[in-house]
């Protein structure tokens, strides 16, 4: 086995351990990822010794401590990359469309926000970094949960009180996945209206969401579209700026 290989293998097993959202014997960790079972242990004690992974209970293997220390760095260095390059954009955004733009991150079950241009205009949507909202309303939380993966939206599912609820909220997703943004008037606030876009990574996954918010009297009837096109391409170029392959870029020529 060369080195690119084993590295591979390593990798298998650590994705192994990180789905089942707990512990695996050595026996399941070997079926999951196809190889031997001394093979595998091999590769358990050279993780184990890194404290990439560790022992709990009577032979069963979890994700160790130090796992934990290289995802919440390479989180830290996700954000950082985030507003060093998303500023720019968007300031132009905000040019473009006289909007207040926002940058909105997950946690939980919750959307942050952790920048903000805002609008010069006299009457304008206003919001400071650190606002929390709720996952599901609003277009910039939407806009994240409808690319998060399955257990984080039954998450958010469970936290809604009738069925109606969340068979409108899954249908909402559903959309927001096929036409790549999200549109809402009045969802959070009565008088304001916004549209969202998601900015992925460059794996592909889900780590933000950019969006345009202002009051509603600015997005009458014809407006939208160009409001939805501007908001799409900046989320392009920041995504694209992150190292998202134009292929898991949503197609927004629709909009032009």
């Amino acid at each position: 086995m060369n080195g690119t290989q084993t590295l591979s293998r390593a990798i298998d097993i650590l994705f192994a351990l990180s789905e089942a959202n707990g512990t695996l014997t050595v026996g399941e960790i070997a079926q999951k990822v196809n190889i031997p079972e001394s093979t595998t242990y091999r590769f358990l004690q050279t993780l184990e010794r890194s404290g990439i992974v560790e022992r709990r209970g009577k032979s069963r293997i979890g994700l160790g401590l130090r796992i934990f220390d290289l995802a919440r760095s390479l989180n830290e260095q996700v954000h950082r990359d985030l507003l060093t390059f998303a500023l720019p954009i968007m300031e132009k955004l905000t040019d473009e469309t006289g909007e207040t733009s926002v940058l909105f991150v997950g946690s939980s079950n919750q959307a942050i926000c952790i920048q903000r241009v805002k609008s010069s205009q006299l009457i304008q949507f206003s919001i400071e970094n650190g606002r929390v909202l709720p996952l599901h309303l609003g277009a910039s939380g939407k806009s994240i949960l409808a690319f998060e993966n399955d257990k984080r939206i039954e998450s958010v599912m469970e936290m809604l009180p009738s069925a109606f609820e969340r068979e409108r909220l899954q249908k909402e997703l559903n959309e927001i996945r096929l036409q790549g943004y999200s549109f809402t008037n009045g969802e959070v606030d009565s008088n304001v209206f916004a549209v969202a876009a998601p900015i992925l990574d460059a794996h592909g996954m889900i780590i933000a969401s950019l969006a345009i918010c202002g009051p509603n009297f600015r997005c009458q009837a014809g407006q939208e579209a160009g409001f939805v096109r501007k908001v799409c391409d900046s989320a392009e170029r920041l995504s694209r700026k992150l190292g998202n392959p134009e292929d898991d870029i949503v197609d927004i020529s629709k909009f032009r």
